[in-house]
């Protein structure tokens, strides 16, 4: 981890941690020394940042000069607490963990009036049922998505068949009992959904299919906006 990387994770630890942060905890939380904290510390007031507290008490971040203020309207506001805390729930957990990191973020550069009703929102996301944790690491599925690649995996259906995959990936979709992969899959030759949960052993490949994501990704949304407007339609049956 270079220095200004270290810097901008101990700011991240101080927005995070529920004040006063004592140096044990950050230091814990960074994988350093105590004495690399305290130097990190003084470092960061030297370059601005507002931070109350010494050894022994912890320490706040009170201000951070470097940045300035954001501007929400209150409804903007209550929008993204409940769509940053609903991520943290459903998300994989990378990505739950930057939802929660990006509240602090947001936290600590609104106004003082509007930080308040951020940390104390009235508004919260719960669900009962969690969808079943992935056995990849989703982030290089993401990744993978974003630069346009192919990837390979295997995969296990509803019934227990295994097969191997080669996919396009075209986008994550979060539902409300399992997180899927939409895909354009070269053994289908067809669009395909792909809960995250059955997939192991992902690889990611040198194929590229660039400039072809959004354009695959759009029509395979309008199929299937097409086949829910075909169900809905579809007369009950006794």
């Amino acid at each position: 981890m270079t220095r200004t990387h270290r810097l901008f994770q101990l700011m991240q630890s101080l927005r995070r941690l529920p004040p006063p942060v004592t140096a044990q905890s950050l230091a814990y939380e960074m994988d350093v020394s105590l004495r690399t904290i305290y130097r990190d510390i003084d470092e960061l007031r030297g370059l601005g940042a507002v931070i109350d507290g010494e050894a022994g008490f912890g320490f706040t971040l009170i201000e951070d000069a470097s940045l300035p203020p954001l501007g929400f309207e209150n409804d903007e506001l209550e929008a993204l607490v409940l769509g940053l805390r609903d991520v943290a729930v459903i998300a994989d957990p990378a990505l739950a963990k930057a939802a929660t990191s990006a509240l602090a973020k947001i936290q600590a550069r609104v106004p003082p009036a509007q930080a308040h009703r951020l940390k104390h929102a009235v508004l919260d996301a719960r669900r009962y049922w969690r969808p079943e944790p992935p056995r990849i690491d989703v982030g290089v599925l993401r990744q993978a998505a974003w630069d346009e690649v192919s990837v390979r995996f295997a995969y296990e259906d509803g019934k227990g068949a295994q097969t191997e995959r080669g996919v396009k990936p075209l986008g994550i979709v979060y539902m409300d009992n399992t997180n899927v992969l939409l895909a354009w899959c070269h053994l289908r030759r067809d669009f395909r959904m792909f809960r995250l949960d059955r997939m192991d052993d992902l690889i990611v490949t040198e194929d590229s299919f660039r400039p072809h994501r959004v354009s695959l990704l759009r029509d395979y949304l309008e199929r299937i906006r097409a086949e829910v407007h075909l169900a809905k339609d579809r007369p009950p049956s006794d």
